[in-house]
């Protein structure tokens, strides 16, 4: 990563405050004099499709990520606002994105959700576990296929979040920092 790249990373479902892997990933990035905006999205406890999407094209406006790192909900919130067309982005990580058919009441305002034509990203990346309660690796498998990305499947990883043990997660910090 270039110290001149600039990383947004967003976080799903309740926040992903430390120990979380995302909040590590920040600490790795600013660490590295890299340029990282990690912020908290709007009533992250009971999220709004619509309030995250505003909150999201005005954050996308005025840091100009050239990556974006989403985790779980923030994955569906990207294909959401890929509905429209937005800036291209050089690199998406989607991480653990729960089914487009999830049916939880308190986040049921993005779902059903329907894939993008196009995720406007250069490159993109998808990592899951196979055995995250919120998705399949059919599925997850399905939304590769789609796009024609590489999919990385995870043994015993869960959500892959501080719940099941990823907190400084390695894999991820190389991926985003390693690479420009």
């Amino acid at each position: 990563m270039s110290n001149n790249d600039k990383v947004l990373i967003l976080h799903g479902w309740g926040g992903s405050d430390a120990p979380h892997w995302q909040a590590e990933l920040a600490a790795a990035i600013a660490k590295n004099y890299g340029t990282v905006s990690f912020p908290l999205l709007d009533n992250c406890h009971f999220p709004s499709k619509n309030r995250w999407i505003k909150q999201l094209k005005e954050i996308l406006k005025d840091f100009k990520p050239d990556t974006v790192v989403c985790h779980s909900l923030a994955n569906t919130l990207w294909f959401w606002l890929c509905q429209e067309e937005v800036p291209y982005i050089k690199r998406l990580f989607m991480v653990s994105p729960p089914s487009l058919t999830t049916e939880v009441d308190t986040i049921k305002t993005f779902f059903p959700c329907q894939l993008p034509e196009k995720l406007y990203a250069k490159e993109v990346q998808m990592i899951v576990s196979d055995n995250d309660p919120y998705i399949q690796v059919g599925e997850a498998t399905s939304i590769a296929q789609q796009y024609d990305i590489p999919l990385t499947v995870i043994k015993d990883a869960g959500h892959i979040n501080a719940d099941s043990g990823y907190g400084k997660w390695n894999l991820i910090e190389k991926l985003v920092l390693d690479r420009a």
